[in-house]
């Protein structure tokens, strides 16, 4: 049986005016609340982002002072414009943009959250969407104007059905380009959204809309276009809390022009007789805040991945996508759902058009998307490490180092399978997946913060780190190209160290020693590095896509091997040969990543093979270059590879590594493994030995003199990807050229090899004097900018034949 129709809602009568000036006033306070709010936003933003650039903490006062300075400027005009026109419908406004402006100040303080935990944000995040709902509600009802009505009850409206539509209709675009986290943070992605949503619903309300609703049958011109204008300014307050820094940036264009969506439904539903409700603000916005909460990782909106067709690319992709739908459904409900004598479709043909959204969301998703879960893994460091005490010294040269790295592989593995056992089967038990490690005692497995606080309390635990993993991209972006043409003869930096004389004058260039590069891959094929791999099964490692020959798709990781062993003029030595690991994947690493090359290092192993028993320590490189640093966003903290770098020098490997490109900031050389003692940390000078300004400085915890030696790093010309040849700056360019330099002392003497402490004299002895500029902080000594001073290729070799002659 039919039920019957509603009645209709009695007329609106047309609200008393305050005259022109309180149109005036809330035309200029809704126009000041957007130009407050969004900059706020991006001002936020950008604050974090030059902290993690500069390799500075992150400033956590940042959000809370946008928050108080936002509820501030747009509080004070909007609390005055809910309180002071004679208007109804002035004062309605006011109030509705001053409670967005505190809803906007309470959701964007609790960005003081790190990133790096984003599953607690995103349940704090719906926690206090919850609260300010219930507040909001409660205050919404009071004086709520006549003809505001319940909404319908009973059953799905056709116009709610619409605004599910909507909804769907801007995830679309998110289903296509993004990709999903882990399974507790989709689910309080989806949460955090729908509470959103509700709050949204609590301020966009009947009671709301009434006041827009003039005449009877109410004008839906005033509907959609007034009360579409003044939803907006409500849902950009909105749109500005509503996720961690960066996630909300997309919101900020996607949810205004769903004012005027609202507006047309709301006009569609009072010509059939009733208000809407909240229930078509509900469905819509958090619907719209589904995309950028749950397939964004704002840890990876950041302008690290801005320099190639990445995760910022494609969040721009679909959040210009997803404005096109908005504005699209603006206008298409505005002209379909509010011109005279339109009304809503039938509730059957909502209900198809939504199901065909959905049905759409799904394929998408599955087909072109990236359907799966890519969320955070955990690194569980163990208390127990290898006792690598006591090792045998052991022959002078390779024979020594080799039995020392046989050693210290045993005692490694001994030690892991020893003590993992118990955790590593309860993990599989519960099917997380663990992959154990042994250079760090630590295993990596699945799990959120639950699998964190109970993996913390076990007593064989030490701590338990956030292994960043990224998300995957609808397309890979294009490879990095060198358009540089080749060097006619030694780059200036080979022959600023004198390099080049070593060759020419003393007949040392490297060869008998392997030099092994962790960082984003190498071109195996470029001409100035393809006759220098060293070959078999045991000299490429790559984790993250496991290719199985050298490949590299950034060009970082080319660009520093070149500059190690690159031949043509632009490695320091041009014969020594190459390994390679990639540790870097569109230019950010995990702990366990970053552990992954380090182990094979240590003890390489052929493709497929299990590093706990089929490692070969006989095979491991002399010298390691690495041009990279793990920083807390990428999970590490200060001791993350601490063990790593220990076992590594234990195995008489040398590991030398960049300082970082944090200065001028004193005591910037932070993240892991630059300021670890066994560690070779190389600063950047320029063509006129002189510190360069982004070289990280000293000193290192403890009040440790960093860097250990300076090499050039501005402008730096080697190798690139597809055979050309590119410029780059960095300590990442100085870092290779002491390892070569290592390379070449070596070949002259090799019993030098694995003897680091002989090594580190001969290079702090020989090196050269390095300038620092006028008015630059010496950070409590020149050696926190210069270390020993400039690596000097020509007396260091001199130096280690002399030792050689002497032994």
């Amino acid at each position: 049986m039919q039920a019957d129709p509603p009645p209709p809602a009695p007329p609106s009568p047309a609200p008393p005016t305050s005259g022109g000036w309180a149109v005036v006033a809330a035309v200029a306070t809704g126009v000041w609340a957007v130009l407050v709010a969004v900059p706020g936003q991006f001002v936020g933003w950008v604050v974090d982002q030059l902290a993690l650039v500069s390799g500075l903490d992150r400033p956590v006062p940042v959000w809370p002072v946008v928050a108080l300075v936002t509820v501030l400027l747009v509080g004070a005009p909007t609390l005055a414009l809910a309180l002071l026109p004679r208007s109804p419908a002035i004062r309605a406004v006011g109030r509705v943009w001053l409670a967005g402006a505190v809803a906007l100040g309470a959701l964007s303080l609790l960005r003081a959250l790190p990133p790096v935990h984003q599953e607690a944000y995103l349940a704090a995040l719906a926690a206090t969407a919850a609260l300010l709902t219930l507040a909001a509600g409660r205050l919404a009802r009071r004086g709520a104007p006549a003809g505001a009505g319940p909404a319908p009850a009973g059953r799905f409206g056709s116009v709610a059905l619409l605004a599910l539509a909507a909804g769907l209709a801007m995830l679309l675009p998110w289903a296509w380009v993004g990709a999903l986290g882990g399974a507790l943070e989709t689910v309080l992605a989806v949460l955090a959204a729908a509470t959103l949503g509700a709050l949204a619903g609590a301020l966009l309300d009947a009671a709301f809309w009434a006041r827009f609703a003039v005449g009877t049958p109410p004008r839906p011109a005033r509907l959609v276009l007034v009360g579409g204008l003044v939803a907006g300014v409500t849902l950009v307050l909105l749109a500005a809390g509503a996720g961690q820094s960066g996630a909300q940036l997309p919101a900020l264009f996607l949810l205004p022009p769903l004012g005027f969506v609202l507006g047309a439904l709301e006009a569609a539903a009072r010509r059939a007789g009733r208000p809407a409700g909240a229930a078509p603000v509900r469905w819509l916005v958090g619907l719209a805040l589904v995309g950028p909460l749950a397939f964004a990782d704002p840890e990876e909106l950041t302008v690290l991945l801005a320099t190639a067709r990445d995760v910022p690319f494609w969040v721009a992709v679909g959040t210009g996508a997803a404005f096109a739908v908005a504005v699209l459904l603006a206008v298409g409900y505005g002209v379909l759902l509010a011109r005279p004598g339109a009304g809503a479709p039938p509730r059957r043909l909502a209900g198809a058009t939504a199901a065909v959204l959905l049905a759409a969301v799904a394929v998408v998703y599955v087909v072109p998307g990236r359907p799966g879960l890519h969320g955070e893994r955990l690194l569980v460091v163990l208390r127990e490490q290898a006792d690598l005490t006591g090792l045998p010294a052991g022959a002078p040269g390779r024979a020594g180092r080799d039995a020392r790295g046989a050693e210290v592989y045993r005692r490694l593995v001994d030690t892991a399978q020893r003590t993992q056992g118990d955790l590593r089967r309860e993990l599989t038990r519960l099917r997380l997946h663990p992959t154990p490690y042994y250079l760090v005692n630590a295993i990596e497995t699945d799990g959120g913060p639950a699998v964190r606080g109970w993996l913390s309390g076990r007593p064989e635990v030490a701590r338990v780190l956030v292994s960043q993993r990224l998300r995957p991209l609808p397309a890979a972006a294009p490879p990095a190209r060198g358009d540089a043409p080749a060097p006619t003869g030694p780059v200036w930096n080979v022959s600023l160290i004198g390099a080049d004389r070593v060759w020419t004058e003393l007949g040392v260039t490297g060869a008998g020693v392997v030099v092994g590069s962790s960082d984003s891959g190498v071109d195996g094929r470029h001409p100035a590095l393809a006759a220098g791999f060293r070959g078999g099964d045991d000299s490429w490692y790559d984790p993250w896509e496991h290719r199985r020959t050298p490949g590299d798709r950034g060009g970082h990781g080319t660009h520093t091997v070149g500059s190690a062993v690159g031949r043509d003029g632009i490695g320091v030595a041009p014969d020594a040969r190459w390994v390679g690991c990639v540790n870097l994947d569109r230019n950010l690493g995990s702990p366990a990543h970053y552990l992954d090359c380090l182990q094979f290092m240590l003890a390489p192993f052929p493709p497929g093979g299990d590093p706990f028993t089929d490692g070969r320590p006989g095979r491991a490189p002399d010298v390691l270059t690495n041009s990279w640093g793990c920083p807390p966003v990428e999970g590490c903290d200060p001791g993350a590879l601490r063990p790593a770098t220990a076992a590594l020098a234990a195995a008489g490997i040398l590991v030398v590594a960049a300082a970082g490109n944090t200065g001028p900031y004193c005591a910037s050389v932070v993240d892991p493994p630059a300021p670890y003692p066994d560690v070779l940390t190389v600063g950047a000078v320029d063509r006129n030995r002189m510190v360069t300004d982004f070289s990280s400085r000293g000193p290192a915890a403890g009040g440790a003199a960093k860097p250990d030696l300076v090499a050039p790093g501005a402008g730096v010309l080697s190798a690139f990807p597809g055979g050309g040849y590119a410029t780059l700056d960095g300590t990442s360019m100085a870092t290779p050229q002491v390892a070569g330099v290592v390379a070449l002392m070596w070949s002259a003497n090799p019993a030098l090899v694995g003897d680091l402490d002989r090594t580190r004299r001969i290079l702090r002895d020989t090196a050269g004097p390095a300038g620092v500029p006028p008015g630059t902080d010496r950070c409590g000594g020149d050696r926190n900018l210069t270390g020993a001073g400039l690596v000097d290729a020509y007396a260091a070799v001199q130096a280690a034949m002399r030792a050689g002659d002497r032994a």
